[in-house]
Formats: C-alpha cells, structure tokens, sequence
C-alpha cells in the first residue's frame, strides 16, 4: 500500500544542531553502531534532579554500561543500581565506592552477595526467603529492600512483572524475617514497568508500599525508612508520552497523599529516560523484496536486527522512531535483520510506512536508541560482532 505520509521529524526528537553532529560523525562510521550524545545526558539527569529533588538517583546500569557514560554520571554524583559482579567490578573500577551503589538484583548467588559484601556494598534487594537468608549469611547487618508485585502489565510497553517481586502480605514477613536474622528493614521497593504510560500506576504502588509501612510500625515496630520507586519513566518512541515533569508532578502528589510532607527516603532507579533518547542506532539496507509480484508491501532487510541490539523490538513491544534522509511516496514495509533466524524480523504487524525509492546502501537511523540495545546485543550469533558504540 502507498501512500503519502509525514516521515519522522528529528526535530521532535533531537535540536537540529545535536542531530547535524552525531550524524555528520555517524557518516564516517562503518554501520551498524550507536552513536550517544553525552550532553543530551547530562540534561536528562540535571531535569531529573530539578523534577525529583527529594530522590536519590540510582543509574541502572543494565540499560547502556558504557564507561563515557559512567563516568559521566559518577561525576554528577548519581549512585548506581547494580545486577551482577561484573556491572559492580566496572562500576567500581571507576572509583566507585560501595556506598554508591544497590544489588538490585533480586535473583543473586550466595558467593556474590559475599562479593559485593566484602567491596563495601551494604544495600541489597531480596523478595524471597532463600535468598534473604543468604544476604543475612553472607552480608550481616546489612540494609535491605524488598521488592512487591505491581500491576503495570497492560500500559507498560516493557512490562516487569511476574519475575521479580512478592505479594504484600509475604513482603510483611521478609521484612519481620530480616529484623529477626540481624539485617535492618531498610524498605520497599517497586517497579510498574519500563516504559510506563499511565501514571496512575505509581498510585496503586504506593499504595500498596503504605500498607506495608503502616501495619510493620503498627503490629511490629519495624519503622521503614526508604521506597526504591525504580524506573519506568519514558523514552520518546513513536506513541508519545507525557513529559517527565507532568511524571513528577503527579508521583509527587502521590506520594504526599500517602506519607504527608514529611516522607521517607525516596530512590529512583532511572535507565532509559536518562539513556535512550542520547542515542541513535545507524543501519544499513541490505536488501529489499517483495514475498510475490502482487505483494501489497516490501519487506526491508538492515544490517542489525534483534540478536544485535533490537531485542526490544520482540512482540514489536518497542517502536523506534525510524528516520530516513529520502523523501516522497511511501510504502508500509516489514523490516528485518540480517540472520539466518526467522524470528529476526523487528516489525511485520506495525509496518513502517519507508520511502519508494529507499534503495540498497541506504541508512536508517533508529531514534531513541540510547538503551537496552548496545547492552543486549549478541556477541557473535551468525559471526557477527557485538554492536559498536560511540560516545561523543
């Protein structure tokens, strides 16, 4: 089907002058690779610090472990959220130290706990009995956090759930089991889905968290002093969100509505609203096609695909804005990475309308792009390298 439609506008996504640089450094780059501005990082922090004052910032360093970017942010002071040795051993090597940083993992060995232990880590999520009896073995008197479900599953684009987490009432114990085994009862913490479009669900969460706060001072005398609020805070895809003020805002409304003005310890664990939209993932066509001479759409083959940063892309769950250099009439097309996998297809259902003259040797320039894709990428499935990176 052809038709005549907008393309994306960079200018919805980047100042034409930060565009004009990382692509004027992209066209002498070899595709594909991720190029991250690091000014449209610092930004993203400084409007998170202004839009959240209250909160302690812990990067969760999943979302891009680039050193230019860590070193950026240990010098802007954030803290770090951490998910395994090797994260920790990076961070750390920076200059880190252990007071900085949570084991947020809730899924852990008994050997790391000692690991992180032992580096001067002293904050650690759990939300199971196994493995905070662990903690409590191999990190004594140490603060923890346990996680709770939330139901984010339907308006989060990455939803969260099921994997990590427990029901309330088995966080209540946790927390009587960690007083009991000589950790301290730091907290609850929560996460309502990455890319979460409806607001309303830090509300039910917090909720939830000032039943846990109220019943543990009340039956126990266990006073709570921290909520982790994680991430979940959005990036600029194709489907708009609200901006992050109107985010602060309304949490903030929320938060107050729960635990009044003078509220406990607030932590924030942001990724992809401070990464994602520094980014730009430049590929290459390698091929077009059509399945049938009556085939109503083309299908676009590019030299990354889901195995190679794109992963977000499964259940087509992540729309990345697609921008193109060529104009004029165009065509809804399938796009498709480079491997021998059939399950490397990134959008069949959500066809992106691309331009009818789009040829073979153009280059797509994949928006928003500054997380969760450098850090997913395979490392050589198909022979080909991990995802290169450039930080300017």
């Amino acid at each position: 089907m052809t038709h005549n439609a907008p393309n994306i506008q960079i200018d919805d996504y980047f100042a034409a002058d930060t565009f004009a640089r990382m692509k004027s450094f992209a066209d002498q780059k070899d595709t594909p690779f991720v190029v991250i501005d690091t000014a449209t990082i610092s930004r993203a922090y400084q409007e998170l610090e202004d839009n959240f004052p209250y909160a302690s910032i812990y990067y969760a360093v999943k979302a891009n472990p680039a050193v230019d970017i860590l070193t950026l942010l240990r010098d802007r002071g954030a803290n770090f959220d951490i998910a395994s040795i090797y994260e920790l051993d990076k961070v750390m090597n920076l200059g880190v130290t252990g007071d900085r940083i949570s084991y947020g993992n809730t899924i852990k060995k008994s050997k790391d706990i000692r690991y992180f232990y032992e580096r001067g880590v002293r904050m650690f999520a759990t939300d199971s009995e196994a493995d905070l009896r662990n903690i409590a073995r191999a990190a004594p008197g140490s603060r923890v956090y346990v996680r709770i479900l939330t139901e984010g599953t339907l308006t989060a684009d990455w939803p969260l759930s099921r994997k990590f987490g427990c029901q309330t009432d088995m966080a209540m114990d946790l927390l009587i089991l960690a007083r009991d085994l000589g950790l301290i009862p730091y907290g609850v913490s929560f996460h309502v889905g990455s890319q979460q479009r409806e607001i309303s669900s830090w509300d039910a969460a917090l909720g939830k968290v000032k039943v846990i706060f109220e019943r543990l001072r009340e039956e126990d005398g266990i006073e709570l002093k921290m909520i982790n609020m994680g991430g979940g805070f959005p990036a600029n895809y194709i489907t708009r969100t609200n901006t992050l003020e109107t985010y602060a805002q309304e949490i903030t409304r929320f938060i107050e509505e729960d635990f009044g003005k003078d509220f406990p310890e607030i932590i924030i664990e942001p990724g992809r609203s401070l990464i994602a939209n520094a980014g730009i993932l430049v590929s290459e066509v390698v091929l077009i096609s059509r399945k049938s001479r009556t085939a109503l759409h083309r299908w676009v083959f590019t030299d990354v695909g889901k195995f190679s940063g794109l992963i977000e892309t499964l259940d087509e769950s992540i729309k990345f804005p697609i921008y193109v250099e060529k104009k004029g009439e165009v065509e809804e097309s399938v796009i498709a990475g480079p491997t021998c996998d059939s399950a490397d297809i990134m959008y069949e259902n959500y066809k992106y309308p691309m331009p009818l003259n789009l040829a073979i040797g153009d280059r797509l320039y994949w928006l928003s792009t500054g997380a969760y894709t450098t850090s997913y990428s395979a490392i050589e499935f198909n022979g080909f390298p991990p995802l290169k990176e450039y930080c300017i």
